[in-house]
């Protein structure tokens, strides 16, 4: 079926789904057959995940024993029901913060800065103890209109400073890595990266190096870095308490049997937490329900016309690494057989919103590579049928769709919320409550088992249930022909959450 046909086709999605209970899902009409998804076995993944923290210093944070205990989980319930699992290793930077840092100016007078206040860790930040003066980097204050500052992108900006020094860096020009590469090349003991001053930089700079570095550094506010910046004579004491490194850990790969190789459904999710919690919202829902539905199919021996490939992604947190790992090792052909990737990061919020990913760009800055809005349309015609309403909601780079969507493969999904506030239009239509978190434990040590919506759970699962079968089914084609430019989105500013310049 071509791209024309298949808008047309999706208008009659309802026709492919039964009026019967929530939990036995879908009959076998429309050349789609039909699988049992119930929240109750997906909710006994997500109890094995909460067993996985509890067991491991109550996390599941990629390169722990914790994200080791999930992947055993899985691979083990997948290899049970038959499937053969490939587990995909890489090398990814390690963080982990052990205490607060701490800012004190030392001279001309002494002062204490408030972690998380006035500074923070940057990520991947080294640990260090130092109380050294404090040398500007061709700072640009007051700060001019947007682009302003390229404070420490370049070497030259360094040439005289004094080795041993603390380096003060305003935002701009390039990201946090570069600045603070070349204030270690100059001799410096430590970094301070100030937020630009611009019109919504000014608040405190909590970023993300990428990888890391051997010397302490801390992101503050413009207000703090501009009064080290106008003070003479200033010395600062400056502690970070890290772990920074490169270890192991990976993705979990299973395929369905059968269907063309040339036509490939990727249906993925991240499995691992922040370091702060169990992550069993974020992503042991997406997780625990892919889980549930791989064993679903598997089960039934449907003879799925398109080859459905199962990914539970790791390093997510740290920046999308596992997702990025995974598409950048395929060949050109390999990425060319790929013809969508479906995304579940978060899909059971407490005070959930029913997002849809909006891959045609009708109602957000950016659409996904033509075919995304196909992705967009199945979903749609799902909620629709079961008279729910959605919301679209913008590929803005923060889940594992990122890397599919650089590499101009069509990508969607679902999404119920993280530390956004519930708007009062939202729970006149979602219901919950306005002004609070859709996911009050967003990142948190309260991701646990109890937080978690059912009710989300429930009707997300049953429209990703859906929409993966229907890709895995149908005889279509979602991408453009060969030589046909693709849109393409964005060069992500954020990677996992994190600000990188």
């Amino acid at each position: 079926m071509n791209h024309v046909r298949l808008l047309a086709s999706v208008a009659a999605a309802s026709f492919l789904l039964t009026t019967g209970p929530l939990e036995t899902a879908y009959a076998h009409k429309g050349g789609v057959p039909g699988i049992k998804v119930k929240v109750k076995d997906i909710r006994k993944h997500q109890a094995a995940l909460q067993k996985a923290a509890n067991q491991n210093n109550g996390t599941r944070a990629s390169g722990t024993p914790g994200f080791e205990a999930s992947v055993a989980y899985v691979k083990g319930r997948l290899q049970s029901s038959g499937f053969t699992v490939v587990e995909q290793v890489f090398d990814f930077p390690f963080f982990q913060e052990f205490s607060p840092p701490v800012l004190q100016q030392t001279s001309p007078v002494a002062i204490d800065y408030v972690a998380g206040t006035d500074m923070d860790t940057m990520q991947y930040s080294g640990a260090g103890d130092v109380t050294a003066p404090l040398t500007a980097v061709d700072l640009v204050l007051p700060p001019t209109p947007a682009p302003s500052s390229t404070s420490g992108c370049e070497a030259a900006d360094f040439a005289g400073f004094p080795a041993g020094n603390i380096a003060l860096i305003q935002r701009g020009g390039c990201t946090f890595a570069d600045k603070a590469a070349n204030a270690l090349s100059a001799g410096a003991t430590a970094v301070i990266i100030f937020n630009e001053g611009n019109p919504g930089r000014t608040e405190l700079l909590q970023g993300t190096l990428g990888g890391p570095i051997a010397l302490p550094v801390l992101g503050t506010t413009f207000a703090l870095g501009n009064d080290l910046a106008t003070t003479a004579a200033v010395s600062l004491h400056v502690k970070t308490d890290t772990e920074s490194s490169v270890k192991q850990t990976k993705n979990v790969i299973a395929e369905l049997p059968g269907g063309r190789a040339d036509k490939v459904v990727v249906v993925g999710a991240h499995l691992d937490s922040v370091l702060e919690g169990a992550g069993i919202q974020d992503n042991g829902s997406g997780s625990a329900m892919n889980l549930e539905i791989a064993l679903r199919m598997k089960k039934h021996h449907l003879r799925n016309r398109n080859k459905v490939r199962f990914i539970w992604f790791g390093a997510e947190e740290s920046g999308l690494l596992g997702s990025e790992y995974y598409v950048t090792s395929l060949t050109d052909t390999e990425r060319g057989n790929i013809m969508l990737n479906l995304n579940f990061d978060m899909v059971a919020s407490p005070n959930f919103v029913r997002f849809v990913y909006d891959g045609d760009g009708s109602d957000t800055p950016d659409a996904g590579p033509v075919g995304s809005d196909v992705i967009e349309k199945v979903f749609n015609g799902f909620f629709k049928w079961r008279h729910l309403p959605v919301e679209a909601t913008a590929f803005d780079g923060r889940s594992d769709y990122g890397p599919f969507i650089d590499a101009g493969i069509p990508a969607g999904g679902l999404f119920t919320g993280a530390e956004a506030l519930k708007t009062p239009e939202q729970q006149a239509i979602f219901g919950g409550t306005a002004g609070v978190a859709l996911d009050p434990c967003y990142h948190l040590a309260c991701d646990t088992y109890a937080n978690n919506n059912e009710e989300a759970l429930g009707q997300m699962s049953r429209a990703a249930a859906f929409t993966t079968m229907w890709f895995a089914y149908k005889d279509l084609d979602v991408k453009p022909p060969k030589g046909k430019k693709v849109s393409r989105a964005k060069s992500w500013l954020y990677k996992g959450g994190y600000l990188q310049r």
